[in-house]
């Protein structure tokens, strides 16, 4: 590949985001676009350059001239059009949530493996150069073992039943909007939890508007984690080990920066900024993966991104909450 062909699935703001972060990568081009509409795949294409348009998902999952698809659909129907694109061989990158559930997440990954394609979830914050860079500090050792993970996610949105944010059908509520967020977070610290509490305020429409949880790891390790998207909170993430603390800058989930504070030493900021709007990164190991070959990303492993889905499966399963079509 002298240049990674993508399709965008989907043209609506995480779209446009991703479509500006593409543009930051050297051998990377946006080849085509699809909708469900002709009209809005033009516009899109048009906006971003790109040559080729399709009025269907389906369309754009058949294209030749598309290497690899970036889904960017609402929540409930990742696992459908990642699926679409993978029967038509394409290798997918699907944004968080992966899926609505773990059911849909497995099948998801059973299917790229049957096909032999490269699959990832779209978690850019974990390819944030901040946040990779924290990972190695913590797998050196750095502040020791960590103990906790204390992490929050929340801004405040005006109550509008019609709105995504709010509707169960669209895969509504803090959980799995932001939530995910620092699930995934406490996974790249600690690993799947061993044990989940959980407490929630469902609103008027069902979903979950605020939620507090708590993993345990075993071993004196948990996880604090708060989610809303009725309440505006300072978005902050600390990593506390047996030898000093890390914490990202707000807002955590897409800093440029954190602070290491190692026993014995003077607190450290370490500035890392990121490349075009961040989404740039999640782009380019998608485009490293495929052409090593690779049929997923040591960053962001498949049985990784599953086992997060699996535990906010089990966070809702305290709450009583599905939705439509589960």
């Amino acid at each position: 590949m002298e240049r990674v062909r993508w399709g965008i699935l989907g043209t609506g703001r995480i779209a446009a985001d991703f479509a500006t972060g593409l543009q930051a990568l050297p051998d990377a081009e946006l080849a085509a676009v699809g909708s469900r509409s002709a009209e809005s795949a033009a516009a899109f294409a048009d906006r971003f350059g790109a040559a080729r348009r399709h009025p269907s998902y389906a369309a754009l999952a058949e294209d030749p001239e598309v290497d690899i698809v970036y889904v960017a659909t609402p929540h409930p129907l990742h696992h459908e059009n990642a699926r679409t694109c993978l029967e038509a061989g394409k290798a997918v990158l699907c944004e968080k949530p992966f899926t609505l559930n773990a059911v849909e997440a497995r099948d998801l990954v059973r299917l790229a493996h049957e096909r032999g394609l490269f699959l990832m979830e779209a978690m850019w914050t974990r390819f944030l150069p901040a946040v990779v860079e924290v990972r190695r500090l913590l797998a050196g050792g750095a502040i020791g073992e960590a103990r906790f993970l204390i992490a929050d996610f929340g801004f405040r949105k005006e109550f509008d039943p019609r709105h995504r944010l709010f509707d169960p059908a669209l895969g509504g509520g803090a959980l799995l909007d932001v939530g995910v967020y620092l699930a995934s977070l406490a996974s790249m610290v600690f690993g799947p939890p061993a044990e989940i509490r959980s407490l929630s305020q469902l609103g008027s429409t069902g979903v979950d508007e605020r939620a507090a949880l708590l993993f345990g790891y075993g071993g004196g390790r948990f996880a604090q984690l708060t989610a809303a998207i009725a309440t505006g909170t300072p978005q902050e993430a600390t990593v506390v080990g047996d030898g000093g603390w890390i914490r990202l800058h707000p807002l955590w989930w897409k800093t440029t920066s954190f602070t290491l504070a190692a026993a014995g030493r003077e607190p450290e900021t370490v500035v890392a900024p990121y490349e075009g709007n961040g989404y740039t990164h999640e782009a380019a190991e998608a485009v490293r993966c495929l052409r090593a070959g690779l049929p997923e990303s040591p960053g962001m492993p498949l049985a990784e991104t599953v086992a997060v889905v699996e535990a906010l499966d089990q966070v809702r399963a305290e709450w009583g909450l599905r939705y439509p079509g589960e």
